[in-house]
Parts: structure tokens; C-alpha cells; sequence
């Protein structure tokens, strides 16, 4: 097999820290090859330098044998090899088919757009990916899981050479990713070389035949997947064992006292009565198929929906939310599935990240803003979390996802909160940051905090939660715990089999 990209040598600098040292990566055509390692590793900068969005420091590249210096993504599109970003970077006020096409559009010479051309082409490209979506839609108006296959559909219209893949399944449900993986392999076919960022071993292994594994900006290792496990894989990447992944689940005699009650939740759209109870020191799983109506219904409980039927109690008395701080104020706090966007402003340093929904703490009593106080709460949250950074005045955008999901994290605890609503805690995040996140979680736990969190990663339910709630068309399908707690128990229960075999 030949090889269609090299990489040799490459290392980059940004300021006095060393991002890549040395790196040697090489790309085959018509295979899919994985890119791993942890949160921080280099991955994002080797590939933003094979985009041309970073200009190595030393190094070369080879393009087809030939040596390039990709000075731009466009440039980089010019030569073949397109990249789609972990992040969404569509424009929300444009439709799906301007998008998909908009490297196309930016380039026309002609004044006219034919629309009727531009949606039909798009129509095409989408169901490849077996889409069936609205080419004259607005982006804005669509989920975070279309979102993201658009920004894929974008990619497949620009006749790469070299397709690179960030996390491309993160927001997906399991048919989404299955038509993506139905393409990449008909790509590969036609001697396409992928490049396949995730941190889901089943996925890497399902579908790469290669890996290379980059830590701590260096290459340690590149080779057949078939010579590695999934623990030699994660020891590769993390450098060292990682013993308990999750941590021991509470003990049975803890207290049975409920922090949290909630009965006959509705919002009146997509969630419908629902019920169930939350115990001190308890971590509760809420499992469910994309679009259930998971996320919906934190949002209900805590404000950030409005509620149109039903009550939230908490240590037996009765709470009037009707918007998120009433929430705040009572103790019960939210984590967003999307991280970017609801989760930490990425312009701003950690510290005033980490304080900003306790402001109070942090003032005076005359109201003034404490800069010292500020950054003493920061130092302290971030030193429980275990958040690596250069110090706690650089900003988030310059944090690793796992550590930026530590500072949103962070955030919350400076709440004082009672309950912990968690949406997709660990998604995008390497498997060392999620085992210190699982470990983060039933510490807070230990210490009385009620714990709800929202996964569409069934072993992260099972490993990590004491029971599992599971949700369907926005309404409870069942419970599960203990050794029922099940992959095979959890999927019936949200794709409604068991309600089906039940009237059969």
C-alpha cells in the first residue's frame, strides 16, 4: 500500500510551550487510520498544520510523494484533503445547501445563484448519509446531530485525496453514525485516505486498520490495530495504567434520604409526566436514544425550559423554578451537553469562568468584584478538579476539551449546588480525562451531592451510575439497577421492545 501523506519530523511552538516535537505520522491510500491520544496530546495541531492552518516549525510534508507547503485551508482544499473540525463552524443564518456548498459559492464568478440546482445537489449529498433534510432549511433551526452531519456533507463535496475526521460521531445517534461509517468505508474503496479522530475505542477499532498515537506532543507509537487491545491501546495513551476506569459505586447501607423529587414533569412539547426520585450521595443515570427527550427534561426541572406541569422538590419542599438562577439559588445546577456554546466562554481566563455564576463569593459586601478572591476560588476548584493549566488567568480557548469540561464543571461547584444535572459530562473528551471525571463525580457524591447524568455512552450509565432511569418520547420506559443493568436491558427499554413484547 502506498503511501498518499507523510509527515516527517514535524514540530511546532506556540510561545515557550512545545506542542509537537518530532512527530512522524504517515498516511496510506484506502485506509482509515486512527489518530489517538489524550486531550492535549497534539492530535488538533497535526492536524491543523496538515490543513495549513498552523505552519510547522520543522518538518516536512509529502503530498503524493511530492514535498508541499500548505500555506491555508484553502490551499490544503486545493490540494485535496479536507478536514472536519470537532467544533461546528457553519453559518447559522444561511440554508443546508449554501452551506455544504459554500467553499463552491465563495468561489462563483457569477451573480446569480441557481437555488433550485444548489438544493437538489445537496439533497444528493445528504442522502448518502442517509439524511432525509430540508436543503432550503435554515442551520440554525436544526440539531446539534444534523448540524454535524452537515459540516461531513460539506466535506464529501470537495473531492479529497485526504479526509480528516474530528470526533465526527460525537453528536450522533447510533443510525447517523452507522450511514457515516457505510460512506467512509465506500471512500476508502475508492483509495481515500482517512484520518479518524475519536475517543470511542469501539468505533476505532470497528472500522481502523492502523493507529498512531501521539502524547505529550511526540509520537509513541504506529501500527496494526490488530497487534493492540483497547488496554494497551489506552496504556499507550495515557502512559501508565489507568486501574479503576470507574469508580467504586456507593455503598448499599447509604443514606435513603431523597434530595430530589420529581413528579409528573411536563413541558408541554417533549416531555410528558414524568417521575422519579434522587437519593443524597446518589449518582442516577437517564439513558435514552438521541431525541428522547433526555436533555429536555434537565432543562425542564431546572428552569431553562418552562415547566407546564408537574412539581421539582427538593429535601421535601416544594420549589417555584422559573428560570434557571431560581434553580441556581436553590441549589440545583445544570451541565450542558454543548460545551462551546453553554458550557465556558472560551474568551475569558479561567477564573472568570470558574466564578461567574458566584459572583457574590467573590465580592465584596459593598458588591465590588474581588479580583484575589476570584482567583482563590479558581485556584482552589481547579486543584480539586485536578485542571492542568499554565495558571488561572490564561483563557479557556487555550485549554484542552477535557480541561475546559473541568473549568465548566468548576463552575458549577462554585454554586455550592445540592444536585448536579450533567448532560454528556465526558463527551469529546479523552479516556484519562473521563476516568478522572468519573472519579470527580462520585467524590462530590461521597459528600452528599445528588447526581443526575445524561449519557448516550451506555457503558459510561452502567460503569459509572447506580441506577439508570431510561427515557422514551419523553416519557419514563423503565428502571433499571444492580446486575440488571445491562446494555442489552437499557436498548429495549428505550426502542420500546419491551412494551411491544409485552402485548404480543
Amino acid at each position: 500500500m502506498s503511501a498518499l501523506l507523510e509527515l516527517r519530523g514535524i514540530s511546532k511552538r506556540f510561545g515557550a510551550s512545545r506542542a509537537l516535537s518530532g512527530v512522524d505520522f504517515t498516511l496510506h491510500r484506502g485506509e482509515i487510520h486512527a489518530l489517538c491520544g489524550e486531550n492535549g496530546a497534539g492530535k488538533s495541531t497535526l492536524m491543523n498544520i496538515i490543513d495549513g492552518i498552523h505552519q510547522p516549525d520543522e518538518g516536512e510534508i509529502s503530498l503524493d510523494g511530492r514535498k508541499v507547503v500548505i500555506d491555508g485551508p484553502a490551499h490544503a482544499m486545493r490540494l485535496g484533503i479536507g478536514l472536519v473540525h470537532q467544533e461546528i463552524a457553519l453559518c447559522g443564518d444561511a440554508t443546508v445547501a449554501e452551506n455544504i456548498f459554500m467553499p463552491e459559492i465563495n468561489a462563483g464568478k457569477s451573480a446569480w445563484m441557481n437555488y433550485a440546482s444548489l438544493n437538489e445537489r445537496a439533497a444528493k449529498v445528504l442522502q448518502r448519509l442517509g439524511q432525509d433534510v430540508d436543503p432550503s432549511a435554515l442551520v440554525k433551526d436544526l440539531s446539534i446531530s444534523t448540524q454535524q452531519l452537515i459540516e461531513i456533507a460539506k466535506a464529501l463535496t470537495l473531492d479529497c485525496k485526504v479526509l480528516i475526521l474530528d470526533e465526527p460521531t460525537a453528536a450522533l445517534t447510533d443510525n447517523e453514525s452507522a450511514a457515516l461509517f457505510k460512506v467512509l468505508h465506500d471512500l476508502q474503496a475508492q483509495g481515500i485516505g482517512i484520518i479518524y479522530i475519536s475517543h470511542r475505542m469501539a468505533e476505532i477499532f470497528a472500522h481502523c486498520s492502523r493507529v498512531t498515537v501521539l502524547r505529550d506532543g511526540r509520537d509513541v507509537h504506529s501500527g496494526p490495530l490488530a497487534e493492540l487491545d483497547a488496554d494497551g491501546l489506552v496504556r499507550r495513551m495515557v502512559g501508565r495504567d489507568l486501574g479503576n476506569y470507574y469508580p467504586p459505586k456507593q455503598d448499599e447501607t447509604s443514606s435513603g434520604e431523597h434530595v430530589l423529587e420529581v413528579t409528573d414533569i411536563a413541558d408541554g412539547e417533549r416531555v410528558h409526566g414524568v417521575s422519579f426520585r434522587l437519593k443524597r450521595g446518589e449518582i442516577l443515570g437517564i439513558a435514552g436514544l438521541m431525541g428522547a427527550g433526555r436533555s429536555e427534561l434537565a432543562e425542564t426541572i431546572c428552569g431553562l425550559r418552562t415547566a407546564r406541569g408537574g412539581s421539582v422538590r427538593l429535601r421535601g419542599r416544594e420549589l417555584a423554578i422559573r428560570k434557571y438562577s431560581d434553580a441556581l439559588r436553590e441549589g440545583i445546577a445544570y451541565l450542558s451537553e454543548d460545551r462551546k456554546a453553554a458550557g465556558v466562554y472560551l474568551d475569558l481566563p479561567i477564573a472568570q469562568n470558574i466564578a461567574s455564576m458566584a459572583l457574590k463569593r467573590v465580592s465584596s459586601r459593598f458588591g465590588l468584584l474581588q479580583r484575589a478572591s476570584e482567583r482563590k476560588l479558581a485556584i482552589e476548584l481547579g486543584a480539586k478538579l485536578k485542571l492542568k493549566s499554565d495558571g488561572v488567568d490564561i483563557d479557556v480557548a487555550s485549554l484542552s476539551g477535557g480541561n475546559q469540561q473541568k473549568v465548566a464543571i468548576a463552575k458549577l461547584l462554585a454554586t455550592n449546588p445540592s444536585v448536579l444535572l450533567m448532560d454528556e459530562p465526558t463527551r469529546g473528551v479523552d479516556v484519562g480525562a473521563k476516568s478522572e471525571i468519573h472519579h470527580i463525580l462520585r467524590d462530590l457524591a461521597s459528600q452528599g451531592v445528588g447526581v443526575i447524568v445524561i449519557s448516550s455512552e451506555l457503558p459510561e450509565i452502567i460503569g459509572l451510575c447506580d441506577r439508570a432511569l431510561v427515557i422514551r418520547d419523553g416519557r419514563l420506559a423503565g428502571e433499571v439497577q444492580d446486575k440488571d443493568m445491562t446494555e442489552e436491558a437499557l436498548l429495549r427499554l428505550a426502542s420500546g421492545l419491551c412494551e411491544e413484547e409485552a402485548t404480543a
